[in-house]
């Protein structure tokens, strides 16, 4: 779930108007063995895409709370241990509706993470995963990958 700080509506030209957001969230970075834990986005700007497991932070909630609620709820698992990475920001701009465009401004907290069990949850979670898996980070692209995700494994020198 995401929480909006920031919420506009400007229309262009009266056909087309454009919903300007911030988001704040909390995801994990989960390397074993060359293989990355990662969510299949069932939607949002995301869709198609692996992304970090992880969301927004609920009202009060520190970013630890969030980060291990967010990889129970998402991928099944504890956290045992966590590290803050990095704080990144992408801009994108996806089409929600017809008429409808969200140009984003999406802030994610990372953290690397060590899980309690890596049996991960596979199936999806009827909100935005299509379930959680173990991926070759060799088989990871730009294309396939959320901007956190791919920023990450940069980031930590896969890529």
């Amino acid at each position: 779930m995401y929480f909006f700080l920031c919420y506009n509506i400007v229309t262009l030209g009266g056909l087309m108007e454009t919903i300007v957001q911030k988001r704040i969230g909390c995801y994990a970075i989960i390397i074993e063995n060359n293989k990355m834990a990662l969510v299949k986005k069932a939607g949002g700007g995301y869709k198609g895409k692996y992304d970090l497991p992880g969301g927004g932070m609920d009202h009060g909630e520190t970013p630890v709370e969030t980060l291990r609620r967010e990889c129970m709820e998402e991928i099944g698992c504890e956290v045992e241990r966590e590290e803050l990475f990095t704080v990144h920001a992408v801009n994108i701009k996806w089409q929600m509706k017809e008429d409808l465009i969200e140009d984003l401004h999406h802030i994610g907290i990372l953290f690397k993470v060590k899980l309690k069990q890596n049996d991960l949850k596979e199936d999806a979670d009827g909100l935005d995963s299509l379930g959680a898996k173990w991926l070759d980070i060799k088989d990871l692209t730009k294309e396939n990958t959320s901007p956190f995700t791919w920023y990450a494994l940069e980031k930590l020198g896969y890529k």
